[in-house]
């Protein structure tokens, strides 16, 4: 049987693997502490819920959900960005409803580039990005992500000659998995850049609201292009609200954008069921009580397991933001994630995820989400600890 060349380049994935050596380690006995995912294990917003529950007996919500039936959602996104961001948006033209920011992001490739036109993609970066260019037939552009640049990308180190068969930049502030942070004037940057080579600029969003210290709400791309002459972004339900199971967010920006993606939409699915979309404007309308807990409970969650790795002498930088902890690898794991994660995960239960599946730049380095709370993550470094230290566990 023949499968589609397209197929080879998703054969590597950071989640699938891990995933394959966490059930190895369940198989010979091992009591699993999942630091892999960053699937938040908090509940979601309850008016959310409820108003998903109300809507399960209302059978005119039982049937397909075309884009006209998604209106006073993307109603109350265009009202809940333009209050946040003060950027007005246009309802009808420039926002899109979405099974997960992940489909956008994996979508839109598909829509901006031909076969053999580069994207321009952060190293490390979220491997959906890099699965929906491969599956366009486009090339990648690695954009080296360093500790001495702050995590963000050097617009003038891109060759002339790639730039000139680039189509797309993606960008992702507060970043997964580095847990950087940029400003608008980065972002300002990013757009003149952007406009000069004729790119569009594409900026996931998921965690716009998980920073921590009370630090400013961190920037959209559409502070930095409030015309939406060539920007797109996307955002989820997912962290801010808990709701990552129900699979709800949405596209958002410049409208020639929206409906070419739109289309693509339109011959993969009906959209998510209405009962969720009740739910998300009950969460984004509402008092925004989950959100604040949640953030409360991230930052109690990032102070403890960080004292704890400082403590067994892995020193780490508290994040500003996101729910990951980015560490550099000690001796002698240091060029050596995926080694570091499979045989972690099988001496000790703890599975963590290897920064070489995040791209080149990633080895060296691990991602822990932190989607426990703090004796639990307080167990794992000490596991981790007899781990470095070579003490049978």
């Amino acid at each position: 049987m023949h499968f589609a060349n397209r197929l080879q380049a998703l054969e590597k994935n950071v989640f699938a693997d891990m995933d394959r050596a966490k059930s190895q380690a369940i198989s010979n006995g091992k009591t699993i502490i999942d630091l892999s995912l960053g699937s938040s294990d908090l509940p979601a917003d309850s008016e959310a819920i409820a108003h998903i529950a109300t809507s399960l007996n209302d059978p005119t919500t039982h049937g397909y959900l075309l884009h006209h039936g998604t209106l006073k959602f993307r109603e109350t996104v265009a009202q809940w960005y333009s209050q946040r961001f003060g950027v007005a948006v246009d309802p009808h033209t420039e926002v899109l409803t979405l099974i997960g920011s992940q489909e956008g992001t994996a979508h839109l490739p598909l829509v901006l580039l031909d076969p053999g036109d580069f994207a321009l993609l952060l190293d490390p970066g979220y491997p959906s990005h890099a699965g929906g260019v491969y599956l366009a037939g486009g090339q990648i552009y690695p954009m080296p992500l360093l500790a001495e640049n702050d995590f963000l990308p050097v617009f003038a180190d891109v060759p002339s000659q790639v730039v000139a068969q680039a189509k797309m930049m993606v960008l992702s502030y507060p970043h997964n998995p580095t847990s950087a942070t940029a400003s608008l004037a980065f972002f300002q940057d990013a757009v003149t850049f952007c406009r000069k080579h004729g790119l569009v600029l594409v900026h996931d969003f998921p965690y716009v609201d998980i920073v921590f210290e009370g630090r400013a709400q961190p920037p959209s791309i559409l502070q930095a292009d409030p015309s939406k002459s060539l920007s797109i972004e996307f955002f989820t339900l997912s962290k801010s609200y808990n709701m990552g199971g129900f699979r709800i967010g949405y596209a958002i920006g410049n409208a020639e954008i929206i409906q070419g993606l739109r289309r693509v939409k339109a011959v993969v699915d009906f959209n998510q069921y209405r009962g969720i979309l009740n739910g998300a404007i009950a969460a984004l309308t509402g008092d925004q009580t989950t959100v604040k807990k949640t953030v409360t409970r991230f930052q109690k969650r990032r102070d403890a397991f960080v004292n704890a790795l400082n403590a067994i002498g892995w020193p780490v930088k508290p994040p500003q933001a996101t729910m990951y902890v980015w560490a550099k690898l000690p001796q002698p794991w240091e060029n050596k994630s995926v080694e570091f994660c499979t045989e972690l995960v099988a001496a000790t239960g703890v599975a963590v995820s290897p920064g070489a599946g995040f791209g080149k730049q990633g080895e060296g380095y691990v991602r822990f989400a932190l989607v426990h709370d703090p004796d639990i993550l307080e167990l794992a470094v000490e596991k981790m600890a007899k781990f470095l230290g070579r003490v049978k566990i």
